[in-house]
């Protein structure tokens, strides 16, 4: 009877543990349709700081709620994967609902194209599973986070760079900079781990500040 009980527990188990796998399959894919349809239809109605903040940020927020849940690194892949998917589809079909045919939106400039889109949002999804490691690679994923949103801060809110926007200083930036430095923080269970997140943040911020300024001061050659 014990032998009995002891494999029926196991198999519950494992009853709830693939249903909260559908769970979150289905769970990301209508979230990443709810999130392409609110921005495209309300981007109008929304003011310009507001719409700032949800473009892009949270379409990176879902990839990253979406990744740091998953059950595994092949589940991450695949729900970010159906949450990017679904959040342009449904930008797509909004906008030409409208009369459109730009995908800026989701995916920036249409030459970018939705293979990028899709390339960053799953790979923020994945960087976000991959914190729930504990060691140094926990660090590095969540430390790239934070510097993949901070370097979008400072290229938008400084003039003559990439994808400058004059309004999104002071308020949108000082907004999403705060946020990314918190979030890091949240990542991170260990004071040690918060440092080398942080750390690794800042350098690769850094990093790309200064790139971006030797490319345009004439400093640092980008032809092929």
């Amino acid at each position: 009877m014990k032998e009995t009980a002891l494999d029926y527990a196991e198999f519950a188990a494992y009853d709830r543990r693939l249903r909260c796998i559908e769970q979150h399959v289905v769970a990301s894919f209508l979230g990443g349709l709810a999130v392409g349809l609110i921005g495209i239809f309300a981007s109008d109605r929304m003011p310009q700081w507001l719409g700032q903040l949800y473009d892009p940020y949270m379409y990176l927020a879902l990839a990253l709620v979406v990744g740091a849940s998953a059950a595994g690194f092949g589940w991450a892949l695949l729900t970010t994967f159906l949450a990017a998917l679904s959040m342009i589809v449904a930008t797509l079909g909004g906008n030409m609902l409208r009369g459109g045919t730009d995908i800026s939106p989701v995916a920036g400039e249409p030459a970018v194209g939705l293979n990028w889109a899709l390339v960053l949002l799953v790979g923020v999804g994945l960087l976000a599973y991959v914190t729930s490691r504990t060691d140094i690679w926990g660090d590095v994923a969540a430390g790239v986070i934070g510097a993949l949103l901070l370097a979008d801060t400072v290229d938008r809110a400084t003039p003559g760079f990439i994808d400058s926007e004059p309004a999104f200083w002071p308020g949108p930036a000082i907004v999403i900079g705060v946020l990314s430095v918190a979030l890091v923080l949240a990542l991170r269970r260990s004071m040690a781990g918060r440092v080398r997140a942080l750390s690794l943040s800042a350098v690769l911020t850094a990093l790309f500040a200064v790139g971006v300024t030797g490319a345009l001061a004439g400093w640092i050659s980008i032809a092929g």
